[in-house]
């Protein structure tokens, strides 16, 4: 698995309605790509927004950043959209799950 990690916090004066229907569109593209696996956002109480997908390896991520559509909305994000934001992408060094079962009812 390759997880991107993206935090941002939105300009103040964006136009709701407009990022709302790019995000879904990229949400849609996203889900078409080859090595796509899962995508969750999370917004804090703060405003920060957490969203993180999914990819089989890097190259699928990699590929992903390359779409034209995806493309020309990171570049709008930057221009309209956000006060800032950061960008984690890797291979996670260390994962540990958990699913309760009969040892834990």
């Amino acid at each position: 698995m390759y997880l991107v990690v993206f935090r941002n916090r939105k300009r103040a004066d964006i136009d709701s309605a407009a990022y709302a229907a790019d995000a879904d569109r990229m949400h849609t593209l996203a889900r078409a790509q080859p090595g796509f696996l899962n995508f969750k956002s999370y917004t804090a109480a703060d405003g920060e927004v957490v969203a993180m997908s999914e990819w089989t390896d890097e190259a699928a991520a990699m590929a992903w950043r390359r779409v034209a559509d995806h493309a020309a909305v990171q570049d709008k994000g930057r221009r309209v959209y956000y006060e800032s934001y950061s960008l984690f992408a890797g291979t996670p060094q260390r994962v540990h799950h958990f699913e309760r079962d009969a040892h834990f009812p």
